[in-house]
């Protein structure tokens, strides 16, 4: 699966992903209210109104991207309903070619982490019968509680040929309080990045490994030193436009084939049409605007990459 995300990444010129990260008040109102209108101020119309939203934003950027990163949270806060609409989305982005990263930063001791690992990335077994569950291409994967949560998710890997991205620098402002402190002379991040790449050894496909990163854009001088601790893992870097981080920050998150990272924006995308510059969208065209956004993005990436020399 790493292989046919960098084969998009390449075709499309565009390390970028797209977080499906759905609040009510970024969902235009006449969606919400024709969501309401079939199945009442409910979770279930909560949830239709998210899908309808997400179905929007997708149908005008395939073409443009090589993923998209549902947040399972988002989707979670509204129940069953909820898990059904992050179900449908899944399967919608698949069958528009999209790679699906499924956000759900899950991690947990052995037995727990291989249902988590199974109920996302792999098939359990039914009788004599085998079943996908949400069957994302990739998860986030909380590694905080050692090797015993993350074995699981790394042999589920093996068998359906899939992905992680586990986190070890978070772009979020307190991420510090325990991923900087010192262990032995050296933040504790750098001895998770060290983990990361020795498991990824692991599990390699030809240049790049299965087992990937998140290292948050608002962080980039930690970023360059993780890229060097782990030249084989791919780093999901979220933190791009809404959180702060600016495209130059980037630079230092490739590796000099151009290769080796990709950036997300969640908000600055989805909800594009409520920011400064694409107010001329308006609601009705909000996915026109997170088209528009796109494309910006793209430009503003793959301008930072070729003035630095990353990519000609």
């Amino acid at each position: 699966m790493i292989q046919q995300l960098i084969g998009k990444i390449q075709k499309m010129n565009a390390p970028i992903v797209v977080g499906l990260d759905p609040m009510l008040e970024y969902i235009p109102e006449y969606i919400k209210q024709a969501a309401y209108e079939e199945k009442g101020e409910t979770l279930a119309g909560a949830a239709e109104a998210i899908w309808q939203f997400n179905k929007g934003i997708v149908d005008a950027t395939y073409d443009l991207i090589p993923a998209v990163k549902p947040q399972i949270a988002m989707y979670e806060q509204f129940g069953i309903e909820g898990l059904i609409a992050y179900k449908r989305t899944v399967d919608y982005c698949k069958e528009k070619g999209l790679v699906v990263i499924g956000d759900i930063k899950r991690g947990d001791i052995g037995s727990t982490s291989a249902a988590y690992a199974v109920g996302h990335l792999g098939k359990v077994k039914i009788g004599n019968n085998s079943y996908y569950g949400f069957d994302e291409d990739f998860a986030t994967v909380n590694p905080y509680l050692g090797s015993d949560g993350i074995k699981p998710f790394i042999e589920v890997c093996k068998e359906e040929k899939k992905g992680l991205f586990i986190l070890v620098k978070t772009s979020n402002p307190s991420s510090g309080e325990f991923q900087d402190k010192l262990v032995e002379g050296r933040p504790l991040y750098e001895l998770v990045g060290e983990k990361v790449a020795e498991w990824g050894s692991e599990h390699m496909s030809e240049d790049y490994s299965y087992i990937g990163a998140v290292v948050g854009a608002t962080y980039p001088e930690m970023g360059k030193v993780l890229r060097k601790l782990m030249p084989k893992s791919y780093i999901l870097v979220p933190g791009y436009g809404a959180q702060g981080g600016k495209a130059e920050d980037l630079i230092h998150y490739f590796n000099k084939d151009g290769l080796g990272a990709i950036v997300n924006s969640s908000r600055g995308i989805i909800a594009a049409y409520k920011a400064k510059g694409y107010e001329k969208f308006g609601e009705s065209a909000y996915a026109d605007a997170s088209r528009q956004a796109v494309i910006d993005m793209k430009e503003d990436i793959q301008s930072a990459l070729v003035k630095s020399g990353v990519v000609r």
